[in-house]
């Protein structure tokens, strides 16, 4: 795999209707500059908005991936992005003067084509990978999908379907070496649907752009001469639509004997593009689409985006430690005697967070809180939570060190057991709301297993130097 981030050298377009929407698009491909990953560009818009190609912004999954922000949308990103991981581009300007990329013959074929093209730029700075070094999983039980990343030093992928149809049947493939087998191998699968599916398709407003040249339509079921006639006029086919003898709508020819699952890992590859970033990982799927494809990627974007984090403010890898004490004052404002968390020992961004307090003697507080039978304040409890939960909005605002987290409001604060020195405080916080700049949070505290103190609060984020005290 490449070392260095890539680019291509020059731009290039390509024009045509896009598969659901049916509308006509001119597609540009445009170099970009270092660490700018994939961007999608409405130039028919105002102001030209910027759809970064991030799970983040996946809006709709219903027959194909969607990203959007605000009113500024582009549909059936899949292939495109398919070719784009494909040949290691890592950053690129993707422009559209419409809101569905060009369909071209249902592949990611014509899209690798122009980006060859172009030709590629080696630039001076590595590549971001995400190394994954444990075991992500995806399961969908009503559906039967399993997603797997496993741990490995490239980028495999297998992907099983079994349609339990016998105009199909059960197939699988595996790409293991992108340079050798993306081009040749999986570019050139089309997408493809049943027969059954066109009709339920049509009428729920996709497939515009749809006709027998860009899309593999697999016969499930007889049809008669006046059915057809009227899917005919429905899709806006100009051509005779026959039941193929060899399984496929008009007998068009696969171009290869497995090419619907061949196209489900190219799928499988522009959904995961999504993540962000190049992975190396071994990615088995079995039965994917893209609802699940996305939500996995979502699941590795947030694996990626705490990695990122421990690595900005942990500079020491201490085993079972994911931020220490000097990693919780790069983080956090509070100072002795304020400081209440001596370290993180378990983050997954946007969720959950564990933080550890050792509770000793010589904490200042228990000169008054009480002479001769030392017991731990309850708000202070509350307080060292609420500092464990801070840790969690890491990645909810950009430039965190900038900021403070405040009470705003504290709900069912209960305290089961006096917290004395000696003990150490085990407080796990869940993130329960976000909106804005108010964020809900419950948390818990142990000591021994023994469930001592909780509550639920509300912080708002303030600009550090806006603030005063924190009531």
């Amino acid at each position: 795999m490449l070392e260095l981030q890539r680019t291509i050298a020059s731009s290039v377009s390509m024009s045509g209707i896009g598969l659901h929407t049916g509308t006509s698009c001119t597609m540009t491909f445009k170099p970009a500059p270092v660490n700018y990953g994939i961007k999608f560009v409405r130039v028919d818009l105002g102001g030209a908005p910027e759809i970064h190609a991030i799970a983040d912004n996946v809006v709709d999954v219903s027959r194909g991936t969607t990203l959007g922000i605000g009113e500024a949308k582009v549909h059936t990103v899949e292939h495109v992005l398919a070719a784009v991981v494909g040949l290691q581009i890592d950053n690129l300007i993707i422009e559209l003067d419409g809101i569905e990329p060009p369909v071209g013959d249902g592949s990611a074929m014509p899209y690798v084509e122009q980006l060859l093209k172009a030709d590629f730029v080696q630039q001076e700075a590595p590549k971001d990978y995400l190394i994954i070094d444990q075991t992500v999983t995806y399961h969908n039980e009503e559906n039967q999908i399993d997603i797997v990343a496993l741990p490995l030093d490239s980028y495999r992928a297998t992907v099983m379907v079994d349609y339990q149809n016998p105009a199909l049947g059960s197939q699988h493939t595996g790409l293991f070496d992108l340079e050798k087998e993306f081009i040749t191998e999986f570019a050139p699968a089309r997408t493809f649907c049943f027969l059954s599916e066109v009709e339920q398709l049509a009428d729920a407003g996709l497939i515009k752009g749809g006709d027998i040249d860009n899309a593999v339509v697999i016969v499930d079921r007889n049809s008669d001469e006046l059915e057809l006639e009227g899917l005919r006029k429905k899709l806006g086919i100009y051509e005779n639509v026959t039941i193929g003898t060899n399984g496929i709508l008009n007998n068009k020819q696969l171009r290869f004997k497995n090419e619907p699952v061949r196209h489900k890992l190219l799928d499988l590859l522009g959904d995961l593009a999504l993540i962000g970033v190049p992975v190396k990982a071994q990615i088995l799927a079995a039965r994917p689409g893209h609802k699940a494809n996305v939500e996995f990627a979502k699941q590795i974007r947030k694996l990626y985006q705490q990695k990122k984090l421990v690595k900005k403010y942990q500079f020491v890898k201490k085993e079972g430690v994911v931020f220490d004490v000097n990693a919780i004052q790069r983080i956090l404002p509070h100072r002795y005697p304020f400081l209440l968390v001596d370290k993180i020992v378990h983050l997954e961004v946007d969720k959950k967070v564990i933080g550890i307090k050792s509770v000793s003697i010589n904490e200042p507080f228990f000169q008054g809180h009480f002479p001769g039978q030392p017991v731990m304040p309850g708000v202070l409890i509350i307080e060292a939570m609420a500092q464990t939960g801070g840790v969690l909005l890491l990645n909810a605002f950009p430039e965190p060190e900038k900021k403070l987290v405040m009470f705003m409001q504290i709900n069912n604060a209960k305290f089961r057991k006096p917290v004395v020195p000696g003990d150490q405080l085990y407080m796990e916080i869940i993130l329960t709301n976000k909106k804005n700049k108010v964020v809900m949070m419950a948390g818990k505290t142990y000591v021994n297993e023994m469930l001592v103190a909780e509550a639920e609060f509300m912080t708002g984020i303030v600009d550090r130097e806006q603030s005063t005290t924190n009531p």
